[in-house]
């Protein structure tokens, strides 16, 4: 039976219905659990889900909001938490037999302060094996037969059909932007450092929790929820700017940035974003590109090779753990990890450290940028979602945003061929705030064709 249209469910959005009276999270669960009972058995989104704990969290929160006494926002909101996150009530699985049934006992940062905050965690989403390249069956909720990106796919498509409004994802190269962009929902990949990362077994120097969401509002307040009580990383000042969303700005000026991914996406994917582009012009906001500016031009150059750079550290990153897990059962890893770890052994800290320089120099390029333009515009995946299940999609427009360190979101500003395609926006480090401001006014001069809540 072909599946309804997905659409998306915003939890910001009934806020003033729970404070009213007229609406309460245990009916927004329930028509979240509607969603899941419609797309969950083709989709695929979880591996692990607490339908009686969610149900009884719901009902405490209802009776806190109708109380006048909720615990913040976001009190008794269905959340989703990507399988490397750890949650002391459920398996953190990665997504790898390594993991199989595994239970840390302990509560995440960020899901700690999801739960402080009174949050309804339902169930932990697929991830990919280690949030690397080997898929773990999920499928996209707009056709079955394509995948959802990866690695945060679970979180992705959940969000994407309204199963949940809100989902935790990471980042280390294109894993929250890309299936965000492949399921037609909204993502925010933070400035690095911006949300603490304890207890999330992705601790690389590139990568990044943050929400896929069903709108800004509720990727933002969630985020800044979490923030509040978490903090950033060890080290670094957590995630800047108000309490609630931040209010739209016209952007004075953005950059385009074609990255090596122009060369590859396709001829219909590039023209709806120029056609975007055009339209931001119309309306009288200054565009620049490489072309045209030397601070542009001199960006795309040090991105050139940032797909290898990006990869190159990943892997000797990655060298611990993936070598303890292959001296105790190298049969648990895939094939892939397998031969990543052979490569990664190979290389040594000075050229590891050349990598580190590089990635450096291109950061100062692009913070040189900051008082020229408000943003970055690029797309977020060189086409839509791809048939077939075994890959997760190309991720040549999200290692940008990864490589810099900078935040970036996805907006679901396009369809094609009945399919959702997103327009990326990169702001300056430590600028999340502003981002949101013009991505905001972006949004909505683009009129985003994805059906929403």
């Amino acid at each position: 039976m072909p599946l309804p249209t997905p659409r998306r469910m915003s939890w910001i959005a009934c806020l003033p219905e729970f404070a009213a009276g007229r609406d309460t999270p245990e009916a927004f669960l329930d028509r979240c659990l509607a969603n899941l009972e419609t797309f969950e058995p083709q989709v695929g989104a979880f591996v692990h889900i607490e339908i009686a704990a969610a149900r009884a969290q719901a009902q405490a929160a209802t009776a806190r909001w109708r109380a006048g006494a909720p615990l913040s926002r976001i009190d008794g909101m269905p959340v989703g938490i990507k399988d490397l996150i750890e949650t002391a009530d459920m398996p953190t699985q990665c997504g790898s037999p390594v993991y199989e049934g595994w239970r840390s006992e302990r509560d995440a940062a960020s899901v700690l302060a999801l739960r402080q905050a009174g949050a309804v965690i339902l169930g932990k989403t697929v991830t990919t094996e280690f949030a690397a390249k080997v898929p773990r069956g999920t499928r996209n909720p707009w056709d079955p037969a394509r995948t959802p990106g990866g690695s945060s796919s679970g979180s992705a498509a959940a969000v994407g059909c309204g199963m949940l409004p809100v989902a935790l994802g990471t980042q280390v190269i294109g894993s929250l932007l890309r299936p965000a962009s492949y399921c037609g929902a909204y993502a925010f990949k933070p400035t690095f450092g911006a949300i603490n990362r304890g207890g999330s077994h992705d601790a690389l120097s590139q990568s990044a929790h943050g929400p896929i969401a069903a709108t800004l509002a509720d990727a933002w307040v969630t985020a800044r929820e979490i923030a509040d009580r978490a903090g950033g990383d060890p080290g670094y000042p957590g995630l800047l700017g108000p309490a609630e969303l931040p209010a739209v700005r016209r952007p004075a000026c953005v950059a385009v940035i074609e990255t090596p991914g122009w060369k590859v996406a396709d001829a219909a994917a590039r023209a709806l974003f120029e056609q975007a582009v055009a339209k931001l012009a119309a309306d009288g906001v200054k565009v620049i590109n490489r072309a045209n500016h030397r601070g542009v031009a001199l960006l795309e150059t040090m991105l050139e090779r940032a797909g290898y750079v990006s990869h190159a550290l990943v892997n000797y990153e990655s060298v611990w753990p993936l070598n303890a897990y292959r001296a105790r059962d190298p049969g648990k890893l895939s094939g892939f990890l397998r031969d990543r770890l052979v490569e990664a052994e190979k290389m040594t800290p000075a050229e590891y450290r050349a990598l580190l320089t590089e990635r450096t120099a291109a950061r100062a390029a692009h913070a040189a940028l900051a008082g020229d333009c408000d943003a970055l515009l690029t797309l977020c995946a060189t086409g839509v979602a791809p048939l077939g299940i075994e890959a997760t999609g190309d991720t040549v427009f999200n290692i940008p945003a990864s490589y810099l360190g900078a935040p970036a979101l996805n907006l679901p500003a396009f369809m094609l061929d009945g399919l959702p395609l997103g327009l990326q926006a990169i702001g300056p480090v430590d600028g999340d705030a502003g981002l949101f401001s013009v991505a905001g006014w972006i949004d909505a001069a683009l009129a985003s064709g994805v059906p929403g809540a």
